[in-house]
């Protein structure tokens, strides 16, 4: 990849497992958060170095209530959100 990317997960809304996806252009550290609606972190996907490529991880919201959530990707210090829906 040419650049860091985050991609809207898939599908949206979910019930209960999405997919989040992101690009990485050169190896870092990375941390993906997913975070409520109030700003409260609610799981921590990735937390470490990774190195360079296209990258998926599978979130798993079963124990979360319905609502709009937000994943946030931190590479160096750049960071990227999107937001998701999760329907039960």
């Amino acid at each position: 990849p040419q650049s860091s990317k985050l991609y809207q997960n898939y599908p949206n809304p979910f019930n209960p497992v999405t997919k989040i996806e992101y690009d990485l252009a050169e190896d870092g550290y990375v941390s993906l958060t997913v975070y409520d609606v109030t700003g409260r972190k609610v799981a921590e996907l990735e937390n470490r170095k990774i190195q360079a490529g296209s990258h998926s991880i599978d979130f798993d919201g079963s124990r979360l209530t319905s609502g709009v959530y937000y994943y946030t990707l931190r590479v160096g210090k750049d960071a990227q959100t999107k937001k998701m829906i999760m329907i039960k």
